[in-house]
């Protein structure tokens, strides 16, 4: 089989995140506007390749202020970087999941990542479309992307973890040719 093009279908996938607060809890947010494509060799999908672009504006902690904050020069400054984006380099198959290697851009900089993938499936949706789906994980460190804002806290520790975990619940509609 050959490479097909898939899009993502953003109305039905998310990418979230989440970074401890006060070292105590955790606090969840989530990109709502993002777009991709998949080039999906089904035969060897390690021959695959992805690539995403987020709007950094669309972030969404169901909170207003927290996300003014986040918007702002303190974290990802979206006037000046309005995209994330991640683009694949390798995929391993490792048992039943991929190790999907790429670039991740956050804030105009860029570091290989690791995302830890599972196929979920295939199969035809109620309009005569294809579809698949995928979840990823992956952890980074905010401040090798530069986001380093931080208060440190009276009892010790800091506001705002360096750990940011990122988990992607993907589903993508297969191009017409």
């Amino acid at each position: 089989m050959t490479t097909s093009t898939w899009n993502i279908d953003a109305s039905h996938s998310s990418i979230h995140f989440i970074a401890r607060h006060m070292i105590i809890t955790k606090v969840r947010g989530a990109f709502k506007a993002f777009a991709g494509t998949i080039a999906l060799d089904e035969a060897d999908m390690t021959k695959s390749s992805v690539q995403v672009d987020i709007e950094a504006g669309s972030i969404d902690t169901a909170e207003p202020k927290r996300d003014g904050h986040l918007k702002s020069p303190d974290f990802f400054d979206v006037e000046k970087y309005p995209s994330l984006s991640f683009k694949s380099k390798s995929i391993q198959k490792s048992g039943n999941n991929y190790e999907v290697v790429g670039d991740l851009t956050i804030h105009g900089v860029t570091k290989e990542v690791t995302l830890h993938s599972l196929f979920e499936g295939r199969g035809k949706d109620p309009w005569g479309g294809e579809r698949v789906a995928f979840a990823a994980k992956t952890s980074v460190n905010r401040e090798d992307f530069g986001l380093t804002w931080n208060q440190v806290l009276e009892a010790g520790g800091v506001l705002v973890s360096s750990k940011i975990e990122i988990e992607l619940e993907i589903q993508a509609v297969l191009a017409k040719a």
